[in-house]
């Protein structure tokens, strides 16, 4: 069917450049928040209905992703199967897959054939590195790709590999397009602009050698001491995070007058940390909290039910630090002792995201005052173009050097750490660093006014000039795409959300057919499914369309008759 999408003006720039280019390969560079998902999509379908390729695959860093994508593939009539394994085939009334670069690596000689001729999609590509396991499986399994568009907000890696499918320049990547957060913010209703409210405090602590510590974060520390330090200000036991999580939380209320459902999120330093800040939260402040940590199996599925509701809080380990895609965010709290400067910008990147029709819109990192941290936050706070320089050795096993913590004196894993946060103080007042100057030329806060304040007032006049902006995106009329080898379930018209529902529905069915149909034959699974199929007439059940399914179906209840 015949398709329009509302772009943005940079989304147009970049379709219009990515048309210009000959080659296979195009990264696209696009701050979070941006509208990369939409961008790449409105290609996929030009790419699938002027050129005629086979598939589209798109490839994303976690599991959670791929149901992302796929529900936002299916707003453009795209159904990608999220279940796609080498073993299992694929559906012929279907576009493509999204699959996770890890299932790449496990067997990239099976994503290879299903990949020839194909458009594929790497989101935030730079996980990947020529000498790694990843970027050498996506080399191997996407080389006769007819079309490879990369996609990254931060493009970079901490180490020197350089990542496949991008163009070098001596050690500088080459991004066919970028738009970075100071031009988003020019642009307006795109993103947000990030304030970093940071406190100072004093710590005590117990280094691993045994020897006592005190410090606050303006005192100058080498690196062992400030990762030390650090942690000690992050104890749930001392009073320094639990007085920044107050102020957080008091800015969150705020935001909440205007928009009920805002949202804060916590990053905290492991699973035991995020467990004992949601306790800490819910005890002291009276607040929901959702925690989400990977060991739990059910945590996507957290994130999800979070992004759809109006809880105030969720605490996460790395599990929303990229990619996911919860718009209602509007406060964070970096809580957390990786100091890279990736992933402080992903942390960044899940605050910035505009919601159209909410007027003039903040969004607030509450970050430690560490100096690693105030200095990311002052090249954000001046949009500073990031360079896609790759790093130094040097400044590359500094961004990877483990925690000194935990080492013994020659480097060595510790048996037993001496290391003992004794107490954390919050020191002073709350200062603010502020965002560069919006598209209508104000600049924001002056300085903080205390969290609680709301920053919204008397400025409605910029929230006039947002709603203006986001009524005069350009309309796209998307080409309609080939027919796929299947009719639509029951021949009738129906959305690629409802067939992809339905296909679930039939699997299901099915596999209660083939239970019942043990039962009473005595046939063991394999016996059943084999006769089921023949007389369905298809090879395998997870190759099988809609229609397929239900024509098995259809044929087991058949049988049971019999």
């Amino acid at each position: 069917m015949t398709r329009s999408v509302r772009l943005r003006p940079w989304q147009k720039r970049a379709l219009d450049r990515l048309a210009e280019t000959a080659g296979p390969d195009f990264l696209a560079v696009a701050t979070p928040g941006a509208g990369k998902t939409t961008f790449a999509l409105t290609a996929a379908r030009i790419e699938l209905a002027k050129r005629g390729l086979r598939r589209l695959i798109v490839v994303v860093p976690t599991q959670h992703l791929k149901s992302q994508w796929a529900d936002a593939a299916a707003r453009f009539d795209l159904a990608l199967d999220t279940d796609w394994s080498a073993s299992r085939g694929l559906p012929a009334d279907v576009h493509g897959v999204v699959v996770t670069y890890q299932q790449v690596a496990a067997n990239p000689a099976a994503l290879r054939p299903l990949a020839d001729r194909s458009f594929a999609v790497f989101d935030e590509i730079h996980h990947l590195g020529d000498d790694r396991a990843w970027g050498a499986a996506v080399l191997e399994g996407f080389g006769g790709a007819a079309r490879r568009l990369s996609l990254s907000g931060t493009p970079f890696r901490s180490d020197t590999r350089a990542i496949p499918f991008v163009r070098y320049r001596l050690d500088e990547a080459e991004a066919d397009f970028e738009y970075g957060y100071a031009d988003a913010l020019r642009e307006g209703g795109v993103v947000r602009p990030v304030y970093f409210p940071r406190l100072n405090g004093e710590m005590e602590w117990t280094a691993p050698d045994g020897s006592m510590h005190r410090a606050t974060f303006e005192d100058p520390l080498d690196r062992q001491l400030a990762n030390q330090r650090l942690r000690t200000a992050l104890s749930a036991e001392g009073e320094w995070l639990a007085a920044v999580l107050g102020q957080a939380h008091r800015e969150l209320l705020a935001a909440r007058q205007r928009q009920p459902d805002a949202g804060g999120l916590v990053i905290a330093m492991d699973q035991d940390h995020a467990r004992a800040i949601a306790a800490l939260m819910q005890t002291r402040l009276g607040t929901r909290v959702v925690v989400a940590t990977s060991d739990d199996p059910e945590a996507s599925q957290r994130i999800a039910r979070f992004s759809r509701s109006d809880v105030p809080w969720i605490v996460a380990v790395r599990m929303v630090s990229e990619g996911v895609d919860i718009p209602r965010l509007r406060v964070g709290v970096f809580a957390t002792n990786t100091t890279t400067e990736l992933f402080f910008r992903q942390a960044v990147g899940r605050l910035v995201r505009w919601v159209p029709g909410a007027g003039r819109q903040f969004a607030y990192l509450f970050i430690p005052d560490d100096v690693r941290l105030r200095t990311y936050a002052h090249q954000l706070a001046d949009a500073r173009r990031h360079s896609l320089r790759k790093r130094s050795e040097d400044s590359d096993r500094a961004d990877q050097e483990p925690d000194p913590t935990t080492l013994d004196a020659q480097g060595e894993p510790e048996q037993l750490s001496l290391f003992a946060a004794l107490s954390a103080t919050p020191v002073g007042s709350t200062e603010l660093l502020t965002p560069p100057s919006t598209h209508d030329g104000q600049s924001g806060h002056d300085s903080y006014r205390g969290a609680g304040m709301d920053p919204l007032d008397g400025e409605e006049d910029g929230a006039e000039a947002n709603r203006s902006h986001e009524d005069s995106g350009l309309l796209l009329t998307l080409a309609p795409l080939p027919v796929l080898l299947s009719a639509p379930v029951g021949g009738a018209a129906v959305t690629v959300g409802q067939q992809r529902d339905e296909r679930r529905k039939l699997r299901e069915l099915n596999a209660a057919l083939v239970a019942e149909l043990v039962a009473r034959t005595g046939w063991p699974h394999s016996k059943v499914n084999a006769e089921l199929n023949q007389r369905a007439g298809i090879r395998k059940v997870t190759e099988a369309t809609s229609s397929q399914l239900q024509q098995r179906v259809d044929r087991g209840r058949r049988w049971l008759d019999e």
